[in-house]
């Protein structure tokens, strides 16, 4: 009995997040949709006129640059320095990782006004500024999967053994542990590639239509076209399930092995 409640109520809870999904995607298929219960005619138009639209492409080709960007840089710098800290200075794991995931708990809007009082005047550009933002909001991701997989993978011993075969410190973390923890890697990359891309309210209070994201595209166009718009939102749910896609195969592979 408790089984089927917890069926039903994760059922309900998927159909609750899914149908709107759902419904935006079949909105931005049709041709004409206000007095019939199901869309009168299916088309492409929409999605060919916004891949036709330059503004469009630019917009997410930034934003895919900037959140690509971010991504990779915070991985190019976790990785060696969640390494080094369990190796090297254990006792000082516990502070950091509270101060990591601390960073989490700071909500977007409060976050945004800070960063505007404290950078408004400053000669650093604001968009260096919102990558600072971004690269402190996947942190958490970034370290907590690196760390489990190092942990599981019992580091300290596999360079104490690399060592004791004559390898360096380098040698053996280009080619025993990063071997061994780059499908974490992999995860965690995807999974902070996803929170990014979805974020809007750093990137619209810090620099709006400056550097014109598809989420700041998406919101100029939202009350002008409902289709086109639509067509918007189908493409970005379309590429993060292809992520979340990509982060199941890559679990579920991992389990397999």
């Amino acid at each position: 009995m408790k089984r089927t409640i917890g069926l039903l109520s994760l059922l309900l809870s998927c159909l609750y997040l899914a149908i709107p999904l759902l419904v935006t995607v079949l909105y931005s298929l049709s041709s004409n949709w206000s007095h019939t219960i199901l869309p009168e005619s299916l088309t492409l138009k929409w999605y060919s006129d916004l891949f036709l639209n330059s503004d469009f492409i630019r917009s997410m080709g930034k934003s895919l640059i900037l959140v690509g960007g971010v991504v990779i840089i915070a991985v190019l710098i976790m990785v060696p320095a969640v390494y080094g800290i369990i190796l090297f200075y254990p006792r000082l794991e516990r502070w950091i990782k509270w101060s990591i995931i601390g960073s989490y708990a700071m909500p977007g809007i409060i976050l945004s006004v800070g960063l505007l009082k404290a950078y408004a005047n400053s000669p650093i550009p604001m968009l260096f500024v919102v990558m600072g933002a971004y690269f402190t909001t996947v942190l958490p991701f970034i370290y907590q999967g690196i760390r489990n997989s190092l942990r599981n993978i019992n580091v300290v011993q596999l360079n104490e053994a690399a060592e004791v075969l004559g390898a360096s410190k380098m040698m053996t973390f280009k080619t025993i542990i990063l071997p061994n923890i780059m499908h974490s890697i992999k995860v965690s990359a995807l999974l902070s590639f996803s929170v990014l891309f979805g974020e809007f309210v750093v990137i619209n209070l810090l620099l709006g239509s400056k550097f014109k994201t598809v989420q700041i595209f998406l919101m100029e166009n939202i009350k002008k076209k409902g289709h086109f718009s639509s067509a918007i939102v189908g493409c970005y749910f379309i590429l993060l399930a292809i992520v979340a896609l990509i982060v199941l195969k890559e679990h579920s592979g991992r389990k397999e092995r």
